[in-house]
């Protein structure tokens, strides 16, 4: 089942002294953050704090939360992990979040074969790598268009066109 609230970043500390804070995101870009009005503080969606203003700094975030307004104020989220919520979100076609893709079996879309299932994601800059394992065993593939053929997150199915030799076990 997917998550209604997504982990999207972590506040790493203050900046200033009115009350701004740094964010360390765990996305794709600054860009996707700034759509954002609301970062919540738990998985439920419970708590939120509304965002005033976002923009980047390096290879974080600074954020400034209404009613947050001091150093001391701001310090009270440092290590906290924010979270976005699903509906505020419009994903392109054939984009999907990396938390909808974890946990997902993965097959071959020419044999039907089931080839494990997916247990991390790894970012190399040039395209992501997901980690699947199958009986023991962790094989690595490359998140691109020739190998993954097409994702079926509500099913919790991948299915993937593999290279050559990938899942072909050494004797």
């Amino acid at each position: 089942m997917k998550k209604q609230f997504l982990e999207t970043g972590k506040i790493t500390g203050t900046h200033g002294i009115k009350g701004m804070v740094r964010i360390q995101p765990w996305c794709d870009s600054f860009e996707f953050l700034n759509n954002f009005k609301r970062f919540y503080l738990d998985p439920q969606g419970e708590t939120y704090l509304e965002v005033l203003r976002i923009s980047p700094n390096g290879n974080v975030v600074i954020a400034k939360f209404k009613n947050v307004d001091s150093i001391e104020q701001a310090e009270k989220y440092r290590n906290k992990v924010i979270f976005i919520n699903r509906d505020d979100v419009e994903l392109a076609d054939g984009i999907d979040f990396i938390q909808d893709i974890i946990d997902c079996d993965v097959y071959d879309v020419d044999t039907g074969a089931n080839l494990g299932k997916i247990t991390d994601v790894s970012a190399t800059g040039a395209n992501d790598v997901w980690h699947i394992a199958n009986n023991g065993k962790e094989y690595l593939i490359p998140a691109i268009d020739d190998v993954v053929i097409k994702t079926d997150i509500d099913n919790g199915k991948v299915f993937i066109r593999p290279l050559k030799g990938i899942f072909e076990d050494e004797d």
